[in-house]
């Protein structure tokens, strides 16, 4: 069983920088990618960045381009998600998760194995 355990989540006024990771306890036989999606009260999980483990090819949703970037340690099995110039709207309990298939990159419903969520919160 894959546990992914995330931190470096927190409290910051808007302009402000995070940087959260995500430990994999053991990854699967196959790890095709590891994604983060985040949820915001009210709304649907969203899909926010993903790499792929062994090419590292990076997705990151419009919103988020030029401000989070999604970088792996694949030696620790760790992912991270560097967040600057952070807004408000960037508020949200953050997910790591991780898929073994090649389908569905962006969609929630692809990945096998989530993590407890961190809550990311951005004051104006």
């Amino acid at each position: 069983q894959v546990q992914l355990v995330e931190s470096g989540g927190g409290l910051v006024q808007a302009g402000g920088s995070l940087r959260l990771s995500c430990a994999a306890s053991r990854r699967t036989a196959v790890t095709y990618a590891m994604g983060w999606f985040r949820q915001a009260p009210g709304k649907e999980r969203e899909f926010v960045a993903a790499i792929t483990w062994s090419g590292g090819i990076t997705f990151h949703t419009d919103s988020v381009k030029g401000r989070f970037t999604i970088s792996k340690d694949n030696a620790k099995s760790t992912l991270y998600l560097q967040m600057n110039s952070l807004k408000p709207e960037d508020t949200a309990v953050y997910y790591c998760a991780l898929k073994a298939r090649s389908d569905g990159i962006t969609d929630a419903k692809s990945y096998d194995y989530w993590g407890q969520g961190t809550q990311v919160t951005v004051s104006s």
